[in-house]
C-alpha cells in the first residue's frame, strides 16, 4: 500500500438502489446491512442518498435512513450524501440533524446538496422549481444558523440549537465557491470529470475563508470504484448502473438494476448503445493493483483528504466483495482491528 492510500480517508455512499424482482423494502434492507459491512471493514464513513419519485432508487428520506443506519451501528459516523437543501426548510433539517446528534452523539455527518426534484412533476409534487436552487447559500446560512442559535425570528431550533453537527457541501458546478465562501468541506464528483473536478477543487482552495467549522480546505473526491479478481470481473459490475443511466437518459425512467447477463442480452436502440457504453467508461474498476494505481493518480491529482466510493451492480455478494478488496487495499481493514 502507497502512503497516499495509507493516510487517505475511506467512506462509503449507497444509494439503495433498487433490483429486478426485489422490493424496495429490501433495498433499504441492503443499505443498512452494507452499512454495518463498511463498519466491520474500518471504512471512515457510511452515508445515504435523497431521490424522489425514482423508480430504481428506494432512498428518498435520508435522514430517516441515517436514523435507522446508526442504530445499526456503533462507531462508524454516519450522514448524508445529500440532503437536497432546495427541497425542505432549513429549520425542519436543523430539527432532523438536532435528533439525529441526540441520539448518536458525535457520529452524525450533515452533507447537503443543492439539486432539486428529477422531473417537472416530482418538483410540482414537492412545492418547488429550479430557481430555488439558486438560494443554495443563502439556505445554508439560514440552517447553520438554527445551530448557533442566531436565528433572527425568536425561534429557538430545537434539539439542534448548540450542537455540533458537521456540514458538507456536495459541490456541483456554482457549489465549489459555495463552500469555500461558507468555509465549509467539500464532496465533489464524480471521477469521470477529473478535469471539471480538478477546476472545481482549485477554485475552493483559492476562494476558502476559514470558518467556525472548517480551518482550512477539506476535499472529499466521490466517484465509483469496483475491485474484483480479475479486470472483466470488475467490467461486468459497472454493467447493470451503466445501463439504467443509458435507459434513463433515453426514455425517461430510471429502472431497477438488472443482473449483467439480462442487461447483454437486451436490445438496444443505437443512442442507448452509446450511452451505455459511455457509462461503463470514466470509473475506477479492475483488480487490487490496477485500482490501487488508479486512486494514487486521482489522490496525486487532486491533493483530496477523503475517498467518497459508490458502488451500484446488480449482485449484492459482489458489491460486498468489492468493498472487502478495497478494504484490503487501502488498509481501512488494518485500521478497525487496532
Amino acid at each position: 500500500m502507497t502512503s497516499l492510500l495509507a493516510r487517505t480517508r475511506f467512506s462509503v455512499l449507497d444509494r439503495s438502489r433498487t433490483r429486478e424482482g426485489h422490493t424496495d423494502a429490501e433495498a433499504l434492507r441492503d443499505t443498512v446491512r452494507l452499512a454495518q459491512e463498511a463498519e466491520r471493514l474500518g471504512f471512515h464513513r457510511f452515508w445515504v442518498s435523497e431521490h424522489h419519485g425514482v423508480p430504481g432508487v428506494a432512498g428518498s428520506a435520508p435522514t430517516v435512513l441515517a436514523a435507522a443506519v446508526a442504530g445499526a451501528t456503533r462507531t462508524i459516523r454516519v450522514g448524508t450524501g445529500g440532503v437536497m437543501l432546495p427541497n425542505h426548510r432549513p429549520l425542519v433539517v436543523a430539527e432532523q440533524f438536532g435528533v439525529l446528534e441526540s441520539l448518536y452523539p458525535g457520529r452524525i455527518d450533515m452533507g447537503l446538496g443543492r439539486s432539486v426534484g428529477f422531473t417537472d412533476g416530482v418538483r410540482r409534487a414537492l412545492g418547488r422549481d429550479k430557481e430555488d436552487a439558486e438560494d443554495f447559500g443563502a439556505q445554508i446560512d439560514e440552517l447553520l444558523g438554527w445551530f448557533r442559535g442566531t436565528s433572527p425570528t425568536g425561534v429557538h431550533a430545537r434539539p439542534a440549537e448548540g450542537l455540533v453537527v458537521p456540514p458538507f457541501v456536495l459541490a456541483m458546478g456554482e457549489g465549489a465557491g459555495i463552500a469555500a465562501r461558507a468555509g465549509l468541506p467539500m464532496v465533489i464528483g464524480d471521477l469521470r470529470g477529473r478535469e471539471r473536478m480538478r477546476r472545481g477543487i482549485e477554485r475552493y482552495r483559492s476562494e476558502f475563508r476559514p470558518s467556525v467549522w472548517a480551518d482550512e480546505p477539506y476535499v472529499i473526491v466521490s466517484g465509483t470504484v469496483a475491485v474484483a479478481a480479475d479486470r472483466e470481473s470488475a467490467r461486468r459490475l459497472l454493467v447493470p448502473e451503466a445501463w439504467s443511466m443509458a435507459h434513463a437518459r433515453t426514455r425517461g425512467t430510471f429502472p431497477a438494476l438488472r443482473p449483467a447477463e439480462r442487461v447483454e442480452e437486451t436490445a438496444m436502440t443505437a443512442k442507448e448503445r452509446e450511452l451505455y457504453a459511455a457509462g461503463l467508461t470514466g470509473h475506477i474498476a479492475g483488480t487490487q493493483d490496477q485500482v490501487a494505481e488508479a486512486l494514487e493518480a486521482v489522490l496525486a491529482e487532486t491533493g483530496a483528504q477523503e475517498v467518497l466510493v459508490t458502488t451500484s451492480t446488480y449482485d449484492r455478494d459482489a458489491v460486498l466483495d468489492s468493498y472487502r478488496r478495497l478494504a484490503s487495499l487501502v488498509g481501512t481493514v488494518e485500521s478497525a482491528r487496532r
